[in-house]
C-alpha cells in the first residue's frame, strides 16, 4: 500500500473517552495531539458546530456522545466525548452503551470504534470509585473494543505519599523525592486495581498519568499501551501511525510486528529493496519516503 494514501484509504482511529467532569480529559488529548489549541467538533453529517455558540448554551451538545472532537495538530484521531454519566442518570448509561454496540457493528473499519479510554482522576476528592464506573465495569461489554484504564492526576498521589514520609521522620528533600517512587509502588496493592480486577467486565490495561499539564508531559506508556491492546494488525497501523512526535513507537511496530513475517515473502523478495522500504513505510504515513 502506498504510505503517503494509507490514511485515506483506511481513516483514522476513533477512541470514545468517558469521564467525571474535571477528569483531565481535554489536557490528555491535547498532550497526545501535541497542541494547546482546542478541537473542533464536528456533528455525526460531517458539519463542523460553533463551540462558541454550545459554551454560550451552557455547554449543551459539548459532551454529545455523537459529537466527533478532531485536533488540526493531528487529524489522525476522531474522539468521542462522554462525561462518565456521573450525574447517575439511567439514560446517560444506556446512550453508552448503545453507541459502543453501534459503533462495533458497523462494517466500515473507518466508521467502526477502534478503543474506549476510561478516564479516572486520582485526586484527593475522586479517589475512590463512583457509582457511574462500577456500573459501566459490571454491566457494558464493550466486546472486542479494548478499554483502557487512565489514572489521571496520578501526582496527587505524590502528596499523600510525600505525608507519609514526612511522618516516618523523613526530611522535606528526601521525602519529596521519594513520594513519587513510593506511590508507583505501593498503587498496584491499592483498592483500585483490586476491584478492577474483580469486575465482570475489566478493562484490558491500565495506565498512570502525572503532570499532563506540563509542557513536557509525557504520553508514551499511554500510547505503548493502547497499541498493546490491538491484535488486528491494521487498527495498529492506524493507530501507531498517528504518532508524528514519536518516531520510536514507529519503528518498534514496523521492525517487531511487521518486518520478521515478511523480509522471505515472495512480494518482498521480488521488490527487493524498495518492497521492504514500502513496508516498513506504511508505519509512517505522514513521512515522504521518495517511492513512486
Amino acid at each position: 500500500m502506498d504510505p503517503s494514501r494509507i490514511r485515506e484509504k483506511i481513516g483514522r482511529f476513533r477512541i470514545l473517552v468517558i469521564g467525571r467532569a474535571n477528569a483531565g480529559k481535554t489536557t490528555i488529548l491535547q498532550r497526545v495531539c501535541n497542541t494547546r489549541d482546542s478541537p473542533k467538533i464536528y456533528n455525526n453529517a460531517g458539519k463542523q458546530i460553533d463551540v462558541a455558540v454550545l459554551t454560550a448554551s451552557r455547554g449543551c451538545g459539548l459532551h454529545d456522545i455523537e459529537n466527533e472532537m478532531v485536533f488540526e495538530s493531528n487529524r489522525g484521531f476522531i474522539f468521542h466525548n462522554s462525561r462518565g454519566f456521573e450525574a447517575g442518570g439511567t439514560s446517560e448509561f444506556e446512550q453508552v452503551k448503545a453507541f459502543i454496540s453501534r459503533r462495533s457493528k458497523e462494517t466500515k473499519i473507518t466508521d467502526q470504534l477502534h478503543a474506549i479510554w476510561y478516564c479516572i482522576p486520582m485526586d484527593e476528592a475522586c479517589r475512590s470509585f463512583t457509582a457511574a464506573e462500577k456500573k459501566f465495569f459490571s454491566e457494558c461489554d464493550t466486546g472486542s473494543i479494548p478499554v483502557i484504564v487512565l489514572f489521571t492526576k496520578f501526582d496527587a498521589l505524590y502528596d499523600v505519599e510525600f505525608s507519609k514520609l514526612r511522618a516516618e521522620g523523613k526530611s522535606r528533600k528526601d521525602a519529596k523525592e521519594l513520594a513519587p517512587k513510593q506511590a508507583e509502588e505501593s498503587f498496584p496493592n491499592g483498592p483500585q486495581l483490586k476491584f478492577l480486577k474483580e469486575v465482570r467486565w475489566p478493562p484490558k490495561c491500565h495506565v498512570c498519568l502525572s503532570n499532563m499539564e506540563k509542557d513536557d508531559a509525557d504520553c508514551r506508556a499511554l500510547i505503548e499501551r493502547t497499541a498493546g491492546t490491538l491484535d488486528n494488525e491494521v487498527l495498529q497501523q492506524i493507530f501507531v501511525s498517528t504518532q508524528q512526535t514519536n518516531l520510536e513507537i514507529c519503528m518498534k511496530y514496523a521492525v517487531e510486528r511487521t518486518l520478521p513475517r515478511r523480509l522471505d515473502s515472495a512480494e518482498t523478495t521480488s521488490a527487493g529493496y524498495d518492497g521492504i522500504i514500502r513496508i516498513l513505510s506504511a508505519w509512517f504515513p505522514h513521512i515522504d519516503v521518495g517511492l513512486s
